[in-house]
């Protein structure tokens, strides 16, 4: 039987078909086998010394590397368009050894100031303890004034988290080669589905898998993508610090991932609609959404984005502020008030005090987040019966 997987096969046929490994055997497993191992065994050291110092492919010792979390590493590539994948523990643990893989004390970050918390917060806290510099962007154009000769890669997210603008691949890749710099692209709020970062100059893809990727809201990981020679730096990193993806989590991410684009695609789909839904109220003072044709970035989505597909998040900043905010998400019947997204169900977040708790007033102001903003993760729930759940929380507020 010849490999399933071809690399111009639909989205949708390569989620469900993912590479696999061939075991030489006339039958294989319809589902990933779950390697539920921490070491593995050799019938002599030799074996065991040409594995380890990577002279033989082979598998020695799950913190290393995994079958089946290879396998999921795989897949992802496999949607993004890459040569190689690196799986890892959470979506943090993918950026920062990402980051710490092509940065050395004395370089210099150019990163787009609309980011998640927890990267900002690496970025302005955690990287300068060992000499690294940050500048902060809202444009190639101001990301080509910022470069300098240490500059060694410049930073931004597909769909920002929470503000949803979206970035300008083609331009941020010609300013960061342009300088000897990479360019990493964190899509997690796209997956491939909405967007391929490297079909558009990007070096290196990264995500949380805990959101889109495993969908369901119960596993948490993260996967690097890009070529391998840049993957090569990843693993080696990933394997000295030890944030790597455990078999179980592979296992349920491999899951998620089949359904992917349906997922997405439905979510997508609400999300624009769901906007559009509560722009009018007068309790809301801004709806955020690229689909929207007021929004800064849509004819930038229009051009970097897969057609019709806008992301499946929505940002609404309430009039009220802070107290509106956290009385909305309290009052909502349907939307679970978590911290992730992604999964089945809507989930509703009060941006400032708990995705960008990082963040002090000033730079919450820098990064166009009001203390009124609410970020809305669409689930798959009906949109009638989602608009329903809004208008009555908005009414009590």
């Amino acid at each position: 039987m010849t490999q399933a997987h071809r690399a111009d096969d639909a989205l949708q046929t390569r989620a469900v078909h993912p590479p696999a490994h061939r075991t030489g055997s006339l039958s294989r497993p319809a589902a990933p086998p779950v390697h539920r191992t921490a070491t593995f065994t050799f019938d002599s050291s030799d074996s065991f010394a040409a594995v380890m110092t990577d002279h033989t492919q082979g598998y020695a010792y799950s913190r290393i590397d995994n079958p089946t979390s290879d396998e999921f590493a795989r897949a992802v590539a496999a949607l993004e368009g890459g040569q190689a994948a690196q799986p890892f523990a959470s979506g943090m643990a993918a950026i920062t050894t990402t980051l710490l893989a092509f940065l050395s004390s004395g370089d210099h970050v150019v990163a787009q100031r609309q980011l998640y918390g927890g990267t900002h917060h690496v970025l302005t806290r955690v990287l300068p303890r060992w000499g690294i510099g940050v500048s902060f962007v809202d444009s190639p154009q101001e990301a080509a004034s910022a470069m300098t000769e240490t500059t060694r890669l410049v930073w931004c997210e597909t769909i920002s988290n929470p503000t949803l603008r979206v970035a300008d691949i083609p331009a941020f890749a010609a300013v960061a080669h342009a300088g000897g710099a990479l360019l990493a692209v964190d899509s997690t709020f796209a997956t491939p589905v909405v967007c391929r970062p490297l079909s558009l100059g990007a070096d290196l893809v990264v995500h949380s898998a805990t959101k889109y990727i495993g969908g369901h809201s119960d596993a948490t990981g993260g996967v690097v993508v890009g070529d391998r020679h840049h993957l090569d730096a990843v693993r080696a990193l990933r394997t000295d610090l030890g944030g790597s993806l455990a078999p179980d989590e592979a296992f349920l991410l491999l899951r998620g991932l089949q359904t992917l684009p349906l997922r997405v695609e439905r979510q997508n789909r609400t999300a624009a609609r769901l906007a559009e839904g509560l722009g009018a109220r007068p309790e809301v003072e801004s709806v955020q959404h690229p689909g929207l044709s007021g929004h800064p970035d849509h004819a930038l989505a229009c051009a970097v984005l897969a057609p019709g597909r806008f992301g499946g998040v929505v940002t609404l900043t309430l009039r009220g502020g802070e107290s509106a905010a956290l009385r909305l998400c309290d009052s909502l019947r349907l939307c679970h008030i978590v911290t992730s997204l992604g999964g089945t169900a809507t989930g509703v977040s009060h941006v400032a005090s708990t995705s960008h708790r990082q963040l002090d007033d000033a730079a919450l102001a820098a990064a166009g987040i009001s203390p009124g903003a609410v970020r809305i993760a669409v689930g798959l729930e009906d949109l009638d019966d989602l608009l329903a759940d809004f208008t009555t929380a908005l009414d009590g507020l």
